[in-house]
């Protein structure tokens, strides 16, 4: 019943732009985690009001990060605006600030660091490295990787520069929420990549999300699992499969540049990754 109302919630916060199944999915655990721990108080998700809501917050700054913090923040929100209505629209919980340490230092690897993970990986999962690498891809989107005929990019703003220095083949990923971007690869890889072309795509489920898949790669979890145990043999530490979309951010703003003022060239960036915020990718450049 949880997840069923939080979807139903969530949808109607713009029947227009539905959030992502992802961003749903997200919102059901967090919600079962609330419920779970309030059981113990007697009380259930329909008892919470936004008082009660911050309060439970509180509870959590010692063993929640700031990102998960937030993540319960926000599906607490939606049920209590959409769902039980004891939030009016329009309104915020309060943010709530976990008291647990950010991690400090960036999550880029060297060009060179990421050849040495794939190096450590079989064939399938090395190829799906220097792909995301190469792309900035998230690990959910390697498995979308399309031919822009068969998958149409969505209509977005995009800068004369985007991918300037960069030639290459055009193919299109299934980003967050949905959204089909545009993303190149180099010559070399995209041969690569169309020598592991499926006959017939297929559907495969990561996460819990069906995704069409027209090559075989490697992705998802089963390939973010299996970088981190790559970095960790081959540099003896690792920062996350998700290290090589910061690696291409920074690479990115370093060519751009030479071309365009910070301003422009960060835009760019974050046009190509998929955010079309540049206040986001600011977070990759550190």
């Amino acid at each position: 019943m949880t997840a069923r109302l939080v979807e139903n919630g969530a949808l109607r916060r713009n029947p227009a732009r539905p959030p992502s199944v992802r961003t749903v999915a997200n919102y059901r655990d967090c919600l079962l985690q609330v419920a779970r721990r309030i059981a113990a108080e007697g009380r259930e998700l329909r008892d919470l009001d936004a008082d009660t809501a911050v309060e439970y917050l509180r509870t959590r700054v010692d063993d929640l990060g700031q990102k998960a913090l937030d993540m319960h923040r926000q599906a607490l929100q939606a049920m209590l605006v959409h769902v039980s209505r004891r939030l009016p629209e329009g309104q915020r919980l309060t943010v709530v600030r976990s008291h647990r340490p950010q991690r400090r230092g960036g999550r880029a690897y060297t060009p060179h660091q990421v050849r040495m993970v794939a190096a450590a990986q079989n064939a399938r999962n090395g190829l799906s490295t220097l792909i995301a690498h190469a792309a900035g891809l998230r690990a959910h989107e390697l498995p979308t990787l399309a031919r822009p005929d068969e998958q149409p990019p969505d209509r977005r703003p995009a800068r004369p520069e985007k991918f300037a220095g960069r030639p290459g083949r055009d193919y299109t990923v299934v980003g967050k929420g949905g959204l089909v971007r545009v993303v190149r690869l180099p010559e070399h890889l995209a041969e690569r990549l169309e020598a592991r072309r499926r006959g017939e795509p297929v559907r495969v489920v990561d996460r819990g999300i069906r995704y069409v898949s027209r090559y075989d790669v490697a992705g998802g979890v089963a390939w973010s699992v299996s970088f981190g145990s790559a970095s960790k043999r081959a540099l003896g530490w690792s920062t996350g499969a998700h290290g090589v979309r910061h690696s291409y951010a920074q690479e990115r703003m370093h060519e751009l540049q030479r071309l365009l003022v910070r301003a422009d060239a960060l835009e760019t960036v974050s046009q190509e990754l998929g955010h079309f915020r540049p206040e986001i990718t600011e977070t990759y450049l550190r």
